[in-house]
């Protein structure tokens, strides 16, 4: 009997599970984590920054070393119960290099934690940075919201804040309806009323500042359906922002265009954080 969309609990099983469609996931993992590592040593200012009661309520502040300066907080993936910020900081790089600030945050994974507290701990790191703003030298009218996986689902979930001036999520899931028919489950157990309050396909803001959705073409069909699916429901609200698959990769290749100064996703933040300045350039509806 079909679970989903003609699919069976195995079929359903593969079609979210990204590590075991990248043969060398773990690989990406480890040397992310030591790329990591070498940035956080190098800038050791900022860094486990309390913002909630909760022990990985902590983030990580990089500055680009412009004062008023846009600002990027990013969210790491792991499907809500993996991962922890310090393995992202190499995602810095690129942004830091077109003088964007950037910003990791933790949050208590599942089964710690509820989705439904993941969310709230995100929307604090959030609140957090706004207050912040002035002592950390960033302008509070130009924070983006960006993240992977797990975090492009909780950069979606986190445009609901009309303080946001825009987003970028990557790879993510915007509709958990099939999260809770398959083994991610097993960690989350989400329940009706959760798939129903914190789907993003189903939470789209009367009004938000622009969001990219982006996605690789070499991903998981399931996620680059669930991509195309929440940007043609979120431009159809009116809202501004634009649909950007990239050629050529997979679930974890997509995160060397935010870490290359020249990358894809890096330049996408710049042209971000140039529409949230007053008179910048007008939001786009359509295709990057």
């Amino acid at each position: 009997m079909s679970l989903y969309r003609g699919m069976q609990r195995a079929a359903l099983d593969a079609a979210y599970n990204n590590s075991a469609a990248v043969a060398d996931s773990a690989e990406y993992l480890a040397r992310w984590t030591e790329r990591s590592e070498r940035i956080r040593r190098a800038r050791p200012g900022h860094l486990d920054r309390r913002f909630g009661e909760a022990p990985r309520a902590r983030l990580d502040y990089f500055a680009c070393g412009r004062p008023g300066a846009a600002t990027l907080l990013f969210i790491h993936g792991g499907y809500w119960q993996r991962n922890a910020k310090e393995i992202f900081a190499f995602v810095a790089e690129g942004p830091l290099a077109r003088g964007i600030n950037v910003a990791l945050t933790g949050y208590t994974l599942a089964p710690a934690a509820r989705l439904t507290q993941i969310v709230a701990e995100v929307r604090g790191a959030i609140a957090h940075l706004l207050a912040s703003a002035d002592s950390l030298g960033f302008d509070r009218h130009r924070l983006l919201v960006s993240g992977w996986s797990a975090g492009g689902h909780l950069t979606a979930m986190g445009m609901s804040d009309a303080r946001v001036a825009g987003g970028l999520a990557i790879s993510g899931i915007f509709d958990l309806t099939p999260i809770r028919l398959c083994y991610l489950n097993d960690a989350l157990a989400l329940d009706e009323r959760e798939v129903a309050e914190l789907s993003p396909l189903r939470q789209i803001p009367k009004r938000a500042g622009p969001l990219t959705v982006a996605v690789g073409d070499l991903e998981l069909p399931e996620l680059q359906r669930q991509s195309a699916d929440y940007f043609a429901a979120w431009s159809g609200r009116g809202l501004p922002g634009c649909f950007l698959p990239l050629s050529g990769h997979h679930h974890f290749s997509i995160l060397e265009e935010m870490a290359q100064p020249d990358g894809r996703l890096a330049l996408e933040v710049e042209a971000l954080s140039r529409m949230a300045r007053p008179g910048g350039t007008a939001p786009r509806a359509a295709a990057c």
